[in-house]
């Protein structure tokens, strides 16, 4: 699948965490989700989410719930965000920029980024957008990078999300690879640390696997083409408790 040919378009997703100062454009995009107190952000930003989804633990105001408003238990087995992933993917959509899902507790950073390879996974992608920093995932695939000349960060960092990433080339950049294995201990090599050459097109692939990339937030979007058919669905969004969680209770 490529860029083009992704159905539905581009969804935009505002999460409850840090955003930053520096003005960054946001891409075209064809629905916007918040989830949870990410609809505050949306609205300071001048926006009207087509769907907000989550617990509201972290909204200035809760909602109630109706068909734009996705009220979700607060103990459950998916995030919040996953739950808006999963909501817009059913609608058609498998390309995302998500803001708003860095900074603040790193458990929940974590928990954006392992989205990143879930999405990447089922044959879509995602953009984390952080402080001055652009996180992405690719599985089975590639990102292509258009010549640009870097005004201040030019790094770039590789790294296997799968026990081990194989066929991987990284061409264009200071240091290529051409056929390399990559695994998550970075034991046979490391992906960090990497740079964007001025004026130099540069692409990373992996013929089976994920990558996690991390990059200037101002580097041009890059094309992506991923072998990986997308998934009809990443499972139902659940309003009630989920039947998997056992909450232990003390005794007095």
């Amino acid at each position: 699948m490529t860029e083009a040919s992704i159905p539905g378009g581009t969804c935009l997703v505002f999460a409850a965490g840090d955003y930053y100062p520096e003005p960054t454009a946001l891409p075209s995009y064809d629905c916007l989700l918040a989830a949870d107190g990410g609809a505050d952000h949306a609205q300071q930003a001048g926006l009207d989410p087509n769907f907000t989804v989550g617990d509201f633990d972290s909204i200035s105001r809760k909602p109630t719930s109706d068909s734009t408003h996705i009220v979700l238990p607060a103990e459950k087995d998916d995030t919040d965000m996953v739950a808006c992933l999963k909501l817009a993917w059913g609608k058609g959509y498998h390309q995302f920029h998500i803001y708003g899902g860095l900074g603040g507790r790193i458990d929940h950073s974590i928990a954006n980024v392992t989205t990143l390879c879930m999405l990447a996974q089922a044959g879509g992608i995602g953009f984390l957008h952080g402080q001055g920093t652009m996180v992405t995932a690719v599985s089975n695939g590639s990102l292509s990078f258009p010549s640009w000349k870097p005004k201040g960060n030019r790094m770039i960092s590789v790294f296997s999300a799968t026990d081990t990433s194989e066929g991987v080339n990284v061409l264009g950049l200071k240091y290529e690879l051409k056929h390399a294995q990559m695994d998550m201990t970075m034991s046979r090599g490391s992906g960090i640390s990497n740079e964007f050459l001025d004026g130099q097109p540069s692409v990373i692939s992996v013929d089976a696997g994920t990558l996690l990339l991390t990059y200037p937030i101002e580097t041009p979007q890059p094309r992506w083409e991923s072998r990986l058919p997308a998934q009809r669905s990443l499972g139902d969004v659940t309003t009630e408790t989920s039947c998997h969680l056992k909450v232990h209770t003390s005794k007095p």
